[in-house]
């Protein structure tokens, strides 16, 4: 065999084995169709539809040695619509989609893409329901269609598909409860949406990133009693109640953001904190009422402004403040009556500690604390509040 007969063979292989096939090339030229580069964008330049091999030219495109699309990644900055014609692309298992200002409804027939294992479609404008069809998507791996105007109930399928691990709906228009969650997953984002009702019974243990910040959701957040895996909790701006679990402080979690909501107290035990070195605890702007309990000492930000606090400070707090493990500490708005201070001890340069309107004497956090501008300039309060606070709570 000739050396110039291999290349040519070798040629015509090539050609055989990535050749786009004709259904997928149609495909592409209708999505192509319905899509715009938006002014500085250049993503279509490379789309020219007359070259024999679209697989190893056009931008964003992956294609099987069977020449079938297997990966569509489009934009960014793109306008236009989704073209129902994404679904005749029966071998992709990747499409997303760049921010841009693609507008107008999902694609209805993701029932004929059953290898999809991710779908990120962010920061566009979407409108409308996710359709039914992806309820079939059995192999699906991570779902992101955030920053979008998609609306409609909160589709109960999603958290029951047996692969999902991934889904970030954050920032949406969707209503309605959180119905139990099923799927495997380990990343839940639903923030800013319009979610209502309580917390469901059942969420995976595997979860280790939750975010429901921002909806309407209420009731206690018992449930997630058993999630020991959780390292970012995010409950913040709804309107949750009653205790916070002790399971919650604990050696996994970095991240905890539970302020502005009707929390009444803190669940925990007199044990020290078991916080890991570096965590941001804030439970600001809630109702919690007690004394401040050791569970939450040694995390490196901590709010609990704007609550109903009482008593003493404990040292624990003190002694993590001097040795630079807490470097924010704000616990102004409360009704604490003593921070526990040696005129000789010193706070480092990057600690932020915060006392004001308390119902504690002002001699010893005078030039201790450094509060947030926003914070009312008086450094205890009225005498007269605090009479009051402790006289009903004596009784009540």
């Amino acid at each position: 065999m000739s050396y110039t007969f291999f290349l040519l063979l070798l040629t015509l292989v090539h050609s055989t084995f990535s050749s786009l096939a004709p259904t997928d090339r149609a495909a592409l030229q209708s999505i192509r169709d319905s899509l715009t580069d938006m002014p500085g964008s250049a993503f279509f330049s490379s789309w020219d539809f007359t070259v024999p091999d679209p697989c190893s030219s056009f931008s964003g495109l992956t294609c099987s040695s069977l020449g079938r699309v297997t990966g569509l990644t489009l934009g960014p900055n793109l306008s236009g619509s989704l073209s129902p014609s994404i679904s005749i692309l029966t071998h992709l298992n990747l499409l997303i989609l760049y921010p841009g200002s693609v507008t107008g409804p999902l694609p209805p027939r993701f029932d004929s893409l059953p290898l999809l294992r991710v779908i990120s479609l962010t920061r566009n404008r979407l409108t409308g329901p996710i359709p039914v069809s992806f309820s079939s998507l059995s192999n699906l791996h991570t779902l992101d269609l955030s920053y979008n105007q998609l609306s409609g109930s909160l589709p109960p399928f999603l958290t029951t598909l047996p692969r999902l691990k991934v889904l970030v709906l954050a920032s949406n228009h969707f209503s309605n409860n959180l119905k139990p969650v099923s799927s495997p997953l380990f990343h839940l984002d639903l923030k800013m949406n319009q979610i209502s009702g309580q917390l469901p019974l059942a969420f995976p243990i595997t979860l280790r990133y939750l975010s429901l910040s921002g909806n309407s959701m209420q009731g206690t957040i018992n449930a997630l009693e058993p999630l020991t895996e959780l390292i970012y909790i995010d409950l913040s701006m709804n309107q949750f109640t009653g205790a916070i679990p002790n399971s919650l402080f604990s050696p996994t979690i970095s991240t905890m953001f539970l302020q502005r909501n009707n929390f009444t107290s803190i669940a925990t035990s007199t044990a020290t904190s078991l916080l890991p070195q570096g965590s941001i605890v804030d439970l600001s702007h809630n109702s919690i009422s007690g004394e401040l309990p050791p569970a939450l000492v040694g995390a490196e930000a901590l709010f609990l402004n704007n609550n109903r606090l009482t008593g003493d400070i404990p040292e624990e707090y003190v002694k993590s403040l001097i040795n630079g493990t807490t470097k924010q500490l704000f616990l102004q708005h409360n009704y604490f009556t003593r921070f526990p201070w040696n005129s000789g001890l010193q706070l480092p340069d990057s600690v932020s500690l915060c006392l004001s309107y308390n119902c504690m004497e002002t001699d010893p956090v005078v030039g201790l604390s450094t509060c947030p501008i926003e914070v009312a300039p008086l450094l205890s309060r009225p005498a007269s509040q605090c009479s009051r606070f402790y006289n009903h709570s004596s009784t009540g």
